[in-house]
Protein backbone atom coordinates (compact mmCIF):
# COMPACT_ATOMS: atom_id res chain seq x y z
CA UNK A 1 0.00 0.00 0.00
CA UNK A 2 1.52 3.34 -0.87
CA UNK A 3 0.56 5.85 1.77
CA UNK A 4 -0.23 10.24 0.94
CA UNK A 5 1.01 11.81 4.45
CA UNK A 6 3.24 8.82 5.84
CA UNK A 7 6.35 7.38 4.87
CA UNK A 8 6.51 3.39 6.00
CA UNK A 9 10.14 1.37 5.39
CA UNK A 10 11.55 -2.04 7.00
CA UNK A 11 15.16 -2.84 7.36
CA UNK A 12 16.67 -5.46 9.45
CA UNK A 13 13.78 -6.22 11.31
CA UNK A 14 12.78 -2.43 12.05
CA UNK A 15 9.94 -0.71 10.48
CA UNK A 16 9.82 3.51 10.54
CA UNK A 17 6.75 4.90 10.34
CA UNK A 18 8.20 8.80 9.62
CA UNK A 19 5.19 11.66 9.65
CA UNK A 20 5.98 13.45 6.23
CA UNK A 21 4.14 16.52 6.12
CA UNK A 22 7.04 18.57 7.05
CA UNK A 23 5.70 21.95 5.30
CA UNK A 24 2.83 21.73 7.72
CA UNK A 25 5.02 20.67 10.74
CA UNK A 26 3.56 17.08 10.46
CA UNK A 27 0.34 17.93 11.60
CA UNK A 28 -2.10 14.98 12.07
CA UNK A 29 -5.37 14.81 9.24
CA UNK A 30 -7.77 12.13 9.07
CA UNK A 31 -5.60 10.68 5.95
CA UNK A 32 -2.87 10.38 8.49
CA UNK A 33 -4.53 8.92 11.13
CA UNK A 34 -6.34 6.10 8.44
CA UNK A 35 -2.79 5.51 7.63
CA UNK A 36 -1.12 4.94 10.65
CA UNK A 37 -3.76 2.30 11.72
CA UNK A 38 -2.85 0.47 8.34
CA UNK A 39 0.89 0.60 8.91
CA UNK A 40 0.12 -0.30 12.30
CA UNK A 41 -1.62 -3.28 11.14
CA UNK A 42 1.04 -4.27 9.07
CA UNK A 43 3.49 -4.14 11.80
CA UNK A 44 1.46 -6.31 14.22
CA UNK A 45 0.98 -8.96 11.36
CA UNK A 46 4.05 -9.03 9.60
CA UNK A 47 6.31 -11.88 11.79
CA UNK A 48 9.47 -10.02 10.02
CA UNK A 49 8.98 -7.13 11.68
CA UNK A 50 10.40 -7.31 15.03
CA UNK A 51 10.20 -3.51 16.15
CA UNK A 52 8.92 -0.38 14.93
CA UNK A 53 10.15 3.38 15.04
CA UNK A 54 8.04 6.68 14.70
CA UNK A 55 9.42 10.11 13.57
CA UNK A 56 8.52 13.08 11.76
CA UNK A 57 10.17 14.27 8.69
CA UNK A 58 12.10 17.44 8.60
CA UNK A 59 13.79 19.70 11.63
CA UNK A 60 10.88 21.27 13.06
CA UNK A 61 8.36 19.21 14.32
CA UNK A 62 7.71 15.08 15.04
CA UNK A 63 3.84 16.63 14.82
CA UNK A 64 2.39 19.84 16.01
CA UNK A 65 -0.69 18.96 16.51
CA UNK A 66 -4.13 18.72 14.76
CA UNK A 67 -4.47 20.29 11.42
CA UNK A 68 -5.93 23.69 12.36
CA UNK A 69 -7.45 24.18 8.42
CA UNK A 70 -11.03 23.96 9.33
CA UNK A 71 -10.97 26.95 11.61
CA UNK A 72 -13.41 26.86 14.33
CA UNK A 73 -14.94 23.12 13.13
CA UNK A 74 -11.21 21.05 13.67
CA UNK A 75 -12.68 19.08 16.78
CA UNK A 76 -16.40 19.27 15.71
CA UNK A 77 -18.42 16.85 13.93
CA UNK A 78 -17.19 13.60 15.35
CA UNK A 79 -18.27 11.16 18.24
CA UNK A 80 -15.22 9.99 19.64
CA UNK A 81 -10.94 11.16 18.71
CA UNK A 82 -9.30 7.94 18.31
CA UNK A 83 -6.30 9.03 16.77
CA UNK A 84 -7.94 13.04 16.53
CA UNK A 85 -9.47 13.03 13.31
CA UNK A 86 -13.24 13.08 12.07
CA UNK A 87 -14.21 9.93 10.78
CA UNK A 88 -12.90 8.63 7.73
CA UNK A 89 -14.41 5.85 5.31
CA UNK A 90 -12.52 2.89 5.60
CA UNK A 91 -11.42 3.27 9.36
CA UNK A 92 -14.03 1.63 11.09
CA UNK A 93 -13.01 0.39 14.65
CA UNK A 94 -11.90 -2.87 14.22
CA UNK A 95 -9.32 -1.57 12.07
CA UNK A 96 -8.09 0.80 14.38
CA UNK A 97 -4.82 -0.39 15.93
CA UNK A 98 -2.52 1.98 18.37
CA UNK A 99 0.72 1.38 19.52
CA UNK A 100 0.10 0.15 22.69
CA UNK A 101 -1.82 -2.45 21.24
CA UNK A 102 0.56 -4.12 18.83
CA UNK A 103 2.80 -7.01 20.04
CA UNK A 104 5.93 -5.28 18.84
CA UNK A 105 7.65 -2.63 20.39
CA UNK A 106 6.91 1.09 19.47
CA UNK A 107 9.97 3.32 20.00
CA UNK A 108 8.87 7.10 19.48
CA UNK A 109 11.67 9.36 17.92
CA UNK A 110 10.49 12.38 19.03
CA UNK A 111 12.64 14.76 16.78
CA UNK A 112 11.01 18.01 16.87
CA UNK A 113 8.19 19.36 18.56
CA UNK A 114 4.90 17.54 19.67
CA UNK A 115 1.48 19.54 20.79
CA UNK A 116 -1.49 18.21 21.35
CA UNK A 117 -2.21 14.77 19.23
CA UNK A 118 1.70 15.34 18.81
CA UNK A 119 2.32 14.54 22.33
CA UNK A 120 -0.66 11.79 22.94
CA UNK A 121 0.04 9.39 20.40
CA UNK A 122 3.65 8.76 21.02
CA UNK A 123 2.47 8.48 24.88
CA UNK A 124 0.97 5.01 23.77
CA UNK A 125 4.42 3.59 22.28
CA UNK A 126 6.39 2.12 24.45
CA UNK A 127 9.48 3.92 24.44
CA UNK A 128 9.82 7.70 23.97
CA UNK A 129 12.97 9.53 22.96
CA UNK A 130 13.11 13.45 22.92
CA UNK A 131 15.18 16.29 21.28
CA UNK A 132 16.23 18.61 24.29
CA UNK A 133 14.68 21.56 22.39
CA UNK A 134 11.96 20.29 21.31
CA UNK A 135 8.39 22.21 22.88
CA UNK A 136 6.36 19.74 24.07
CA UNK A 137 2.47 20.65 25.14
CA UNK A 138 -0.66 19.01 26.17
CA UNK A 139 -2.27 21.95 24.58
CA UNK A 140 -6.23 20.36 24.64
CA UNK A 141 -7.91 22.85 27.48
CA UNK A 142 -6.19 25.97 25.15
CA UNK A 143 -8.47 24.81 22.80
CA UNK A 144 -11.86 24.04 24.18
CA UNK A 145 -11.58 20.28 24.25
CA UNK A 146 -10.07 17.91 26.16
CA UNK A 147 -6.62 15.55 26.82
CA UNK A 148 -7.29 12.56 24.56
CA UNK A 149 -6.15 8.70 23.91
CA UNK A 150 -5.92 7.39 27.88
CA UNK A 151 -3.75 10.57 28.13
CA UNK A 152 -4.96 11.09 31.84
CA UNK A 153 -3.99 7.75 32.17
CA UNK A 154 -0.44 7.66 30.49
CA UNK A 155 0.73 11.03 32.12
CA UNK A 156 -0.40 10.03 35.43
CA UNK A 157 1.58 6.89 35.37
CA UNK A 158 4.87 7.77 33.67
CA UNK A 159 5.00 11.53 35.61
CA UNK A 160 2.84 11.06 38.87
CA UNK A 161 -0.60 12.54 38.93
CA UNK A 162 0.53 16.49 40.43
CA UNK A 163 3.06 16.52 37.30
CA UNK A 164 0.28 15.48 34.93
CA UNK A 165 -2.62 17.62 36.32
CA UNK A 166 0.02 20.76 35.95
CA UNK A 167 0.26 19.45 32.01
CA UNK A 168 -2.94 18.43 30.93
CA UNK A 169 -4.93 21.28 33.25
CA UNK A 170 -2.71 24.08 32.27
CA UNK A 171 -1.83 22.71 28.63
CA UNK A 172 1.82 24.42 29.39
CA UNK A 173 4.55 23.73 27.04
CA UNK A 174 8.14 22.67 28.41
CA UNK A 175 11.07 21.90 26.57
CA UNK A 176 12.26 18.25 26.00
CA UNK A 177 14.98 17.69 28.63
CA UNK A 178 12.10 19.05 31.51
CA UNK A 179 9.83 15.76 29.65
CA UNK A 180 12.63 13.31 30.10
CA UNK A 181 13.02 14.49 33.78
CA UNK A 182 9.48 14.42 34.70
CA UNK A 183 9.31 10.85 32.77
CA UNK A 184 7.42 11.64 29.78
CA UNK A 185 10.34 10.97 27.65
CA UNK A 186 13.24 8.18 28.75
CA UNK A 187 15.74 10.12 27.45
CA UNK A 188 16.38 13.72 25.92
CA UNK A 189 19.22 13.61 23.28
CA UNK A 190 20.47 16.45 20.71
CA UNK A 191 17.69 16.73 17.64
CA UNK A 192 20.49 15.26 15.57
CA UNK A 193 20.93 12.22 18.11
CA UNK A 194 17.14 11.02 18.68
CA UNK A 195 16.02 9.24 15.67
CA UNK A 196 19.52 7.02 15.38
CA UNK A 197 19.22 6.23 19.40
CA UNK A 198 15.96 4.25 18.35
CA UNK A 199 17.18 2.93 15.76
CA UNK A 200 19.74 1.50 17.89
CA UNK A 201 17.24 0.46 20.52
CA UNK A 202 15.26 -0.89 17.93
CA UNK A 203 17.39 -2.96 16.31
CA UNK A 204 19.17 -4.66 19.24
CA UNK A 205 15.32 -5.65 19.68
CA UNK A 206 15.13 -6.98 16.22
CA UNK A 207 18.76 -8.94 16.75
CA UNK A 208 18.80 -9.97 20.22
CA UNK A 209 15.53 -10.66 21.87
CA UNK A 210 12.71 -13.53 21.22
CA UNK A 211 10.00 -12.24 19.76
CA UNK A 212 7.12 -14.10 21.85
CA UNK A 213 8.95 -13.01 25.00
CA UNK A 214 9.25 -9.61 23.81
CA UNK A 215 5.18 -9.36 22.59
CA UNK A 216 4.41 -11.38 26.28
CA UNK A 217 6.23 -8.63 28.16
CA UNK A 218 5.01 -5.80 26.39
CA UNK A 219 1.39 -7.03 27.07
CA UNK A 220 1.77 -7.68 30.87
CA UNK A 221 3.58 -3.90 30.71
CA UNK A 222 0.23 -2.38 29.36
CA UNK A 223 -1.66 -4.64 31.64
CA UNK A 224 -0.18 -3.88 34.66
CA UNK A 225 -1.85 -0.40 34.24
CA UNK A 226 -5.33 -2.17 35.33
CA UNK A 227 -3.92 -5.47 37.32
CA UNK A 228 -3.11 -6.13 40.77
CA UNK A 229 0.42 -7.38 41.82
CA UNK A 230 -0.43 -10.89 42.71
CA UNK A 231 -2.92 -10.91 39.73
CA UNK A 232 0.02 -9.97 37.15
CA UNK A 233 2.50 -12.66 39.14
CA UNK A 234 -0.37 -15.38 38.48
CA UNK A 235 -0.44 -14.72 34.38
CA UNK A 236 3.35 -13.97 34.64
CA UNK A 237 3.91 -17.56 36.28
CA UNK A 238 1.38 -19.20 33.84
CA UNK A 239 3.20 -18.17 30.68
CA UNK A 240 6.74 -18.45 31.83
CA UNK A 241 6.42 -21.88 32.63
CA UNK A 242 5.28 -22.66 29.03
CA UNK A 243 7.97 -20.82 27.65
CA UNK A 244 10.35 -22.26 29.83
CA UNK A 245 9.02 -25.53 28.08
CA UNK A 246 9.76 -24.28 24.51
CA UNK A 247 12.60 -24.46 22.14
CA UNK A 248 13.42 -20.39 22.40
CA UNK A 249 13.93 -21.22 26.23
CA UNK A 250 16.61 -23.56 25.73
CA UNK A 251 18.31 -21.67 22.37
CA UNK A 252 18.58 -18.61 24.56
CA UNK A 253 20.42 -20.17 26.95
CA UNK A 254 22.94 -21.90 24.28
CA UNK A 255 22.98 -19.01 21.99
CA UNK A 256 24.48 -16.91 25.07
CA UNK A 257 26.59 -19.91 26.27
CA UNK A 258 28.15 -20.66 22.86
CA UNK A 259 28.73 -16.79 22.10
CA UNK A 260 26.60 -16.84 18.88
CA UNK A 261 23.37 -15.15 17.55
CA UNK A 262 20.30 -16.73 18.50
CA UNK A 263 18.13 -18.34 16.48
CA UNK A 264 14.20 -18.06 17.52
CA UNK A 265 11.59 -20.58 16.44
CA UNK A 266 8.51 -18.99 18.24
CA UNK A 267 6.52 -15.74 17.05
CA UNK A 268 4.62 -13.21 18.82
CA UNK A 269 1.42 -14.67 18.21
CA UNK A 270 2.27 -18.30 19.00
CA UNK A 271 1.85 -18.04 22.70
CA UNK A 272 -1.48 -19.84 23.54
CA UNK A 273 -4.80 -17.32 24.51
CA UNK A 274 -5.80 -19.19 27.47
CA UNK A 275 -2.46 -19.05 29.21
CA UNK A 276 -3.19 -15.41 30.35
CA UNK A 277 -6.56 -15.94 31.48
CA UNK A 278 -6.37 -16.07 35.54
Amino acid sequence: MSYEQILFEVSDGVALITFNRPEQMNTWTAVMASELWDAMRRCDEDDDIRAVVITGAGTRAFCAGADLGRGGGTFAGRESREGGEPERAGTEPRSRLMPHEISKPVIAAINGHAVGVGITYPMLADIRIVAENAKISFAFVRRGVLPELASHVTVARVAGLSNAAELLLTGKTIKGKEAAALGIASRALPQEEVLPAAMEIARDIAANTAPASVAVAKRFLWEGVHTSVPDMMKKEGNVFAWLGNQPDAREGVMSFVEKRAPNWTLHAGDVPEDLFES
